[in-house]
């Protein structure tokens, strides 16, 4: 889990501190069972077995480019001029043995027989008919040969458990002959979105009424974890609708509302989730945004997220939240980074606060957003991180180095 130091005060005595809810997030997070999978499927999903080599890597002495192979001893005794007893093509096995005062003409990649332990490039060679005179003023043994074995030894463990599978990584498991691999699988998700002045982006809206943005900013959050909800449903402000939807949801592994979680009357989403025996774990954080986000324990086993519905809010909370518990569920930790804030920073408050950031390449550090409040649905666009500024400081200094919690992450 990450560490990110944090302080309350006593007008704040009654929110959870930030670094409180992410340690109960990891407390109840765990594997959500194992899948076996295509080798061509597993991008991005995480392991759940250790990967051993099934031979030596390279499992033969191996030529890092075309040239002449010769015996060093045959070197050491003065020979300068070699007969081309053979040509070395890559994936040939050859058996027979180099004979005294001959080289193999070798191409990249080509198995070396053990009978040669020195390489010496082409280009320090005159070669002639049959044969080639060396060039070079020394040579050491196993020069430009990588030796059997030298990269990964048999059996031994070149990939642990709860690695992220990135191409890099399929491409070392298709060298070692991996066809398919045992995976965590991925959670069932139940995705709701809620409120009566919501509807769908294809509708006309009134002047009163805002566009569902944030059901198809989740559904993008969750495809980068290649996350594909089996439910994704709006539903009204009426608690029998919401009680019936979320009835049939408790089997999944997480459930995720949206809107309608913080105090007001229309705010109803806790209600129904105590009378559906959900167990509260936490409700309000000293954050902001997303200080009303809610977390709790489903009777069935999985979690339920319920995130405040102002579309930066929306976006924080599922990075802070969610996605803390999808890393630790996989065996792995969220990255967090430091980079130096390129403009001062104050704020009014006593809470943990996160804002949009984005990186200046040229003067190597971030540089804040100008948002209008977490409801701005233009906040977070463009941004590459979330600048934390910690509770007890009210002003970051141009200057100072701070977290940076990556943003539309995957995995990786």
């Amino acid at each position: 889990m990450r560490t990110i130091t944090t302080t309350t005060t006593l007008a704040d005595k009654k929110l959870v501190k930030y670094t409180e809810a992410l340690q109960l997030i990891n407390d109840h997070a765990g594997s959500f069972g194992r899948e076996r999978v295509a080798l061509d499927d597993a991008d991005g999903r995480v392991l759940a077995e250790n990967i051993f080599a099934d031979r030596d890597y390279p499992p033969f002495n191996r030529a890092t480019m075309d040239g002449f192979a010769f015996r060093s001893s045959d070197w050491e005794g003065g020979r300068r001029d070699y007969r081309i007893q053979e040509t070395l093509y890559a994936g040939q096995i050859h058996d027979a043995e180099l004979a005294p005062g001959a080289c193999y003409k070798v191409m990249t990649g080509a198995a070396v027989p053990p009978w040669a332990d020195v390489l010496v490039h082409r280009e320090e060679a005159l070669e002639y008919g049959q044969g080639t005179l060396l060039l070079p003023d020394q040579v050491k043994p196993y020069q430009n040969i990588v030796q059997k074995g030298e990269d990964i030894g048999s059996n031994e463990m070149i990939v642990p458990a709860h690695s992220a599978c990135d191409p890099s990584l399929i491409g070392l498991l298709a060298g070692v002959g991996k066809k398919t691999l045992m995976v965590e699988r991925m959670p069932r998700v139940a995705l709701f979105t809620t409120g009566n002045e919501i509807v769908p982006v294809k509708e006309a809206v009134s002047g009163a009424q805002v566009r569902n943005s944030n059901k198809h900013l989740l559904l993008a959050l969750l495809r980068k974890w290649k996350i594909r909800p089996d439910v994704c449903e709006h539903l009204p402000d009426n608690k029998t609708v919401l009680t019936s939807a979320l009835q049939k949801a408790l089997t999944h592994d997480i459930i995720i509302l949206n809107g309608g979680v913080s105090s007001g009357d229309a705010e109803m989403v806790p209600q129904v989730l105590k009378k559906l025996g959900v167990d509260q774990v936490f409700h309000q954080v000293a954050i902001k945004p997303g200080k009303e986000v809610y977390f709790g324990k489903l009777p069935k086993g999985g979690v339920v997220f319920a995130l405040p519905g102002n579309p930066f809010s929306c976006l924080v909370t599922f990075t802070l939240f969610i996605e803390e518990f999808l890393y630790s569920s996989f065996g792995l930790t969220q990255p967090v980074y430091q980079s130096t804030l390129l403009e001062q920073r104050e704020k009014s408050h006593s809470l943990t606060e996160f804002f949009p950031v984005k990186i200046d390449a040229i003067s190597s550090g971030v540089r804040p957003f100008s948002i209008n409040g977490s409801g701005d649905i233009r906040a977070g666009v463009g941004a590459h991180a979330l600048g934390v500024h910690l509770a007890g400081h009210q002003v970051i200094k141009r200057g100072t180095a701070i977290n940076l919690i990556p943003l539309n992450t995957t995995l990786l």
